[in-house]
């Protein structure tokens, strides 16, 4: 059975990925959606993917990862599956915040399904990211 370490980094450098990530995310939406009047607003709301994806990855590398059967198989589909469910519940997350924030109804195309591919797919490009840079990632099964 493999023995995984578990991952840790200085909470510094967490947030300042984290919260650089919730800033450009949050103008980058912002610009798209209504001018730059909604920049702090969106920032407030890309917290949800940028620090609580981190998280749930989180989550898996530290708790669910080595708890696991050994197999590439068992281990991919499984940290997709955490995040297909972590997109969920971030996504309730960005709606209870734009409807108490923004007083706005929550977004109606942000369905369930939607929110889960939509951070899948968020989390295997970063991850190709980190993979093209030599790092541990979900594509060479180190990370």
């Amino acid at each position: 059975m493999t023995e995984w370490e578990s991952f840790r980094e200085p909470l510094r450098v967490t947030l300042i990925r984290t919260l650089s990530i919730a800033l450009v995310a949050g103008g980058i939406v912002a610009l798209s959606t209504g001018g730059l009047a909604r920049w702090p607003l969106m920032s407030i709301v890309m917290l949800w993917p940028s620090v609580g994806g981190h998280w749930i990855d989180l989550l898996f590398l530290n708790g669910l990862r080595r708890r696991l059967p050994p197999g590439a198989g068992i281990y991919r589909m499984t940290r997709v599956a955490v995040w297909f469910a972590g997109g969920i519940v971030l996504a309730a997350g960005v709606q209870l915040t734009i409807r108490v924030l923004a007083q706005r109804p929550p977004l109606a195309w942000l369905t369930w399904a939607v929110a889960g591919a939509v951070f899948v797919g968020v989390e295997l490009v970063a991850h190709a990211g980190l993979h093209l840079r030599g790092r541990p990632s979900f594509y060479n099964g180190l990370g």
